[in-house]
This record gives structure tokens, C-alpha cells and sequence, in this order.
């Protein structure tokens, strides 16, 4: 199927592995024109030869920490070079595992930065970009934590949740715009920061992830893998989800209980 992306211009964040680097991997062979972004320049750098290589052209580079303002604001800079974008994936890492109550007001600030600060100033940025383009796509990456919140994830599930009422807000503040805004929760993925949960040392496993339970509570018995989320990451971007904004879907096997 033609996703209709061919020489659309789309901006992934986090992208250097893991799902960031199979929505990039994903936009590319769909014909789209790549910008990927994280936080550290050689394994980036590794990322893109890997995708230049695959698809035969050039794939733009920025090195930026979506968890700064100066980070962002070196990642927008290189969009506005650029000539700006019709596409942008928010994606990124997720903070420390814990009981929420334990962490102190420097820990929940940089949770807020990395997870929902990000998003707003990364939108704020592109929209005017978009606009001047005649529309645009945003995708949030999240968790299925988010949605249907586990312990020790507070931080994640604050934050991802005020994520999940901008895009919400933001679908009708921008639609007049032709700008669309939707959020993925991904469950189990089988990705470099599962591996290392999953090998947590027994010091850690009581603020750990504990994979085993978890897979417990998955209708369809497995992890997913990254082009599972990277696939409809892309089709949301496309001009064939046209009609869809300030959706929040979970991908997580059946993972996510709820009726909603």
C-alpha cells in the first residue's frame, strides 16, 4: 500500500535505536525525507549510515537532548535549515523507575521536561513550520503505562498522561490548520532499555521492570517488536489517517484492560 509519503519531510526523535529508529527505518522506505535526532552523536551518526545505506540517500543528522530547552532548540534550528516539516515523531527514553512518592522535586522536574515539556516545545516549534507547509502530522510516543498505570511507574505515567491531554487539546486547536495530532502507547517492546530491565542487577529488580509478570497480563503472549509500533506510527502520519486526530491508541498484544 502507498502511504502517500514520498518526499513529505518528517523530524524523529530518539531515533538513534530502538522504536525512534524503526519509525525513522519506516518513514524512509516509504519514500519520506528523514531528519532523526538523540541525545548522543556517534551511535546517531551509526543509525544513519545504517538507514543511508539501506535506502540509497541521504539521511540528515542533529544531535540534541529533547530533555533541554537548548537541546530542543538545536533540533528546531536544524528543522528551520532544512526548510521545515510535514512530520513529527515526539519520542524519546522514559525516567527512572520508583515509588512515585520517592522521588524529589528535581527528579519530577526532569521527568516533566523529558516527557511533557518536550512534546509542548517541540509542537510549539514545528506548527508555524507546518502551517507555512499547508498541514502537518505530530505522533506521540508514550507507554501502555500511561493508560494503564503500574507501580513504580509514576513518573512516567504523570507526565505521559498530560501528554495524552495536550494532544488531545492541541487536535482542535490545530485541525483548522490542517495539522493532525495523535499518541501511540506501546506495550512490551522488545527494545535496548527492555534488554537492560530485564537484566536488572537484584539490588535494582524492586524499582525494576519485571518482564516475566507482565508478559503474564498479554492476551497474545509475546513482546512486541519496534516495527510493530514504527508501522502504525507511519500510517498516522500519512495522509491516509487524514480523518483521525487526538486519538490515543495502545499497541501492547491486548495488554491495556480497559473499555476505552
Amino acid at each position: 500500500m502507498d502511504l502517500r509519503l514520498k518526499g513529505k519531510a518528517a523530524l524523529i526523535n530518539g531515533a538513534s535505536q530502538g522504536i525512534g529508529f524503526a519509525i525513522a527505518r519506516t518513514l524512509a522506505a516509504e519514500g519520506a525525507d528523514i531528519l532523526i535526532s538523540a541525545r548522543k552523536e556517534e551511535p546517531l551518526l551509526k543509525a544513519a549510515d545504517q538507514l543511508s545505506a539501506e535506502f540509497g540517500r541521504k539521511v540528515r543528522t542533529v544531535v540534541g537532548d529533547i530533555r533541554m530547552l537548548d537541546g530542543c532548540d538545536n533540533i528546531l534550528a536544524a528543522v528551520r535549515e532544512w526548510g521545515g516539516v510535514d512530520i513529527l515523531i515526539n519520542n524519546d527514553g522514559a525516567p527512572p523507575l520508583g515509588p512515585a512518592l520517592d522521588f524529589d522535586d528535581l527528579r519530577w522536574s526532569r521527568a516533566f521536561e523529558q516527557n511533557l515539556l518536550s512534546v509542548v516545545r517541540m509542537s510549539r516549534g514545528v506548527v508555524p513550520l507546518m502551517e507555512a507547509r499547508g498541514g502537518g502530522a505530530i505522533v506521540n510516543i508514550t507507554a501502555g503505562t500511561a493508560i494503564q498505570p503500574l507501580p513504580n511507574f509514576g513518573l512516567s505515567v504523570a507526565t505521559w498522561a498530560g501528554v495524552i491531554g495536550l494532544a488531545k487539546t492541541l487536535s482542535m486547536e490545530l485541525a483548522p490548520k490542517n495539522i493532525r495530532i495523535n499518541t501511540l502507547c506501546p506495550g512490551l517492546i522488545e527494545t535496548p532499555r527492555l534488554e537492560r530491565a530485564d537484566r536488572a542487577a537484584p539490588a535494582e529488580q524492586a524499582t525494576s521492570l519485571d518482564v516475566q509478570e507482565v508478559m503474564k497480563m498479554i492476551p497474545m503472549g509475546r513482546k512486541g517488536e519496534p516495527g510493530e509500533i514504527a508501522s502504525i506510527a507511519t500510517f498516522l502520519a500519512s495522509p491516509l489517517a487524514s480523518y483521525i486526530t487526538g486519538t490515543t491508541l495502545a499497541v501492547d498484544g491486548g495488554g491495556n484492560k480497559s473499555l476505552l
